[in-house]
């Protein structure tokens, strides 16, 4: 007997709609077509997830995926980024993790009621011309530490393309992930590759690493990225992406989060170098 607001169909005929449930964590939730009948405004109107060929989880909990970043092999493939030209041993992204974003899943849960001059300006060139993120003044100094690429607007894109599915508050948004951010970087994990820069991790001790860190089985979640120095050919450790499911808030146990998702099966880049800050 109730009504809800129509955000989105997960493609051009729909097999899944994104509807505004207020009061629940996340507001957004994908249901069935099958679960109601549209009112007031027609099916074939309504504007399609872009890219959403995902479909809802079929845990029915939220699920997302957390993308963490080493911070200097990004910078050799990006050498020209303000955040790059400005790295420092002595800084933070020297030995922790970097935040890359929190994404709301199914893949293709984009960009959710953006206007299209947004969508249009959602590229490096141009995230300097999308709106500015607007934070307490103590998120968003631990932001700029912890996200070296607010030098360069990444924030903005990443609330405009992936925030905006979050169903919560810009604040609310970076807030929890840093939480998260905070509990990689306090844990095994992060001192394994402090400790290996320069050298070699397998993906299978970064997965042991996980396992240590937040229980068995943590790492069958954990994938692993590697990226080509351009300069030597090196194969460096980029980024490690984390699966993710069940609400998410102050107080979030990313150990919690991660037990609760659905494994993957690829591991990703079975080895590659911890870089060391500073262009090799």
């Amino acid at each position: 007997g109730q009504s809800y607001q129509l955000l989105a169909g997960n493609k051009d005929a729909p097999t899944h709609y994104l509807i505004l449930v207020p009061g629940s964590d996340p507001e957004r939730r994908w249901v069935k077509v099958s679960c109601g009948h549209v009112s007031g405004s027609s099916a074939a109107t309504m504007p399609a997830a872009p890219g959403g060929q995902g479909k809802p989880a079929a845990s029915g909990k939220p699920e997302y995926v957390f993308a963490l970043s080493w911070q200097p092999a990004f910078c050799e493939t990006k050498s020209n980024k303000t955040e790059c030209k400005a790295q420092s041993p002595s800084e933070f992204d020297a030995t922790n993790f970097t935040l890359h974003g929190l994404w709301p899943q199914p893949n293709g849960n984009f960009y959710c009621q953006v206007a299209a001059g947004d969508k249009a300006n959602d590229n490096p060139a141009h995230w300097k011309d999308l709106p500015p993120v607007n934070l307490e003044a103590g998120t968003r100094k631990e932001l700029d530490q912890v996200m070296p690429g607010t030098a360069s607007q990444l924030e903005r894109h990443e609330w405009i393309k992936h925030g905006t599915c979050y169903g919560k508050s810009q604040q609310e948004y970076f807030s929890d992930a840093l939480g998260l951010m905070r509990q990689v970087n306090a844990s095994p994990v992060r001192e394994l590759f402090a400790k290996t820069i320069g050298g070699k991790l397998t993906a299978d001790q970064i997965r042991g690493a996980f396992d240590t860190a937040f229980g068995a089985g943590a790492g069958d979640r954990v994938r692993v990225s590697c990226v080509i120095d351009p300069s030597n050919g090196r194969r460096l450790i980029g980024e490690l992406t984390l699966g993710l499911a069940g609400p998410i808030g102050p107080n979030a146990s990313l150990k919690d989060l991660l037990l609760a998702s659905v494994p993957t099966n690829k591991a990703g880049c079975p080895i590659g170098t911890v870089d060391a800050i500073g262009f090799q």
